[in-house]
C-alpha cells in the first residue's frame, strides 16, 4: 500500500506576494455556487421521479393509504388462512397415524409408571458350598455386570415395554456396573439377589431369553457351581417411573488438547 502524502500547511498557505487569506472569498463563492446547483438538480429530479406517484393533496393521500391498507389486511388474512389450514393438517395427521404417539414416548423415556403381564427374572450368587467343587474360582460363584447386561438385552429384543432393576426403572440413559458382588446403579448400591422385572409377552420374552447365547452361558454355571437363578411369569406387573434426573453428562476435552498425541 503507497503511503498517503501529508498535506502540508505550504499548500493551504498563500503564495509570497499574495495577501494573507486572499483565497478564502473565492473558495466561498464557489462553495456556496456548488451547494445551489446540487439542490436545484436533486429537486428537479424529485419533481420528474415523484410526477403522477404521490398524491397531491389530503385526500388523495387519505384514499390511498386506505387501500394500501385494505390490500395489506387482504394478505394477511390470506396467510393466516394458510397456517390454519396447515397446523390443522399436521394435527390430525399426527392423530390418525399414531394416537397414542405421547403416550409410548413418555414410557419409553420412563417419565410415567407402566403396569400389565410380564416376567420376573432373579440371578444370584452361588452358595459357599460351591466353593469346594473342583475347578472352581472365586469369580465363577458370583453375578457379573454381563449377565446383567445379556438378560436385560435379550428382554428389550423380546418386546419388553419396560423394565425396572432392583426396582429403579431402566432407561436409555441407565447405566450399571458391577464391582465384585456389589452393583451400582443410577447412584445406588445394591447387593445380590438382583431382580429384573419386564412388562412384556410372558411368553414372548421368556423365548428371547432362551435364544440369548450369554444368558444360556450363564445357565450353564447354574447347573456347575449352582449361581440363583428364577423366571416368574406375572398377569400383573407395576413398574415405577424413573425419578431420578434425565440430564446427560459427558466428558469435554481442553481446549487446545492434543487427543491423537
Amino acid at each position: 500500500m503507497r503511503p498517503t502524502p501529508e498535506v502540508t500547511m505550504a499548500r493551504l498557505s498563500p503564495r509570497p506576494g499574495h495577501p494573507a487569506g486572499r483565497w478564502r472569498p473565492y473558495v466561498a463563492v464557489a462553495g456556496v455556487a456548488a451547494a445551489a446547483g446540487l439542490m436545484f438538480s436533486a429537486s428537479a429530479q424529485l419533481a420528474r421521479g415523484d410526477e403522477g406517484r404521490h398524491p397531491e393533496n389530503l385526500a388523495q393521500l387519505v384514499e390511498s393509504e386506505s387501500g394500501r391498507v385494505e390490500r395489506l389486511g387482504a394478505q394477511v388474512d390470506d396467510l393466516q388462512a394458510q397456517i390454519d389450514a396447515l397446523g390443522a393438517g399436521s394435527s390430525s395427521g399426527v392423530e390418525a397415524a399414531d394416537p397414542d404417539l405421547a403416550r409410548r414416548e413418555a414410557v419409553m423415556a420412563g417419565s410415567t409408571p407402566v403396569t400389565g403381564p410380564g416376567l420376573t427374572v432373579t440371578l444370584d450368587d452361588a452358595p459357599a458350598s460351591s466353593q469346594s467343587i473342583p475347578g472352581v474360582h472365586a469369580d465363577d460363584l458370583v453375578v457379573h455386570q454381563q449377565d446383567l447386561q445379556h438378560v436385560i438385552n435379550a428382554l428389550w429384543a423380546g418386546g419388553a415395554e419396560a423394565m425396572t432393576l432392583q426396582g429403579e426403572r431402566v432407561t436409555s440413559t441407565s447405566a450399571f456396573r458391577c464391582s465384585g458382588n456389589i452393583l451400582l446403579l443410577h447412584g445406588k448400591v445394591f447387593s445380590p439377589p438382583y431382580v429384573v422385572q419386564a412388562v412384556g409377552d410372558p411368553d414372548r420374552l421368556e423365548a428371547a431369553l432362551a435364544a440369548s447365547p450369554g444368558v444360556q452361558t450363564y445357565l450353564d454355571y447354574v447347573d456347575w457351581v449352582a449361581l440363583g437363578w428364577g423366571e416368574k411369569a406375572s398377569s400383573h406387573l407395576e413398574l415405577p417411573a424413573y425419578a431420578g434426573s434425565t440430564e446427560l453428562q459427558y466428558a469435554r476435552v481442553p481446549e487446545g488438547t492434543d487427543v491423537f498425541s
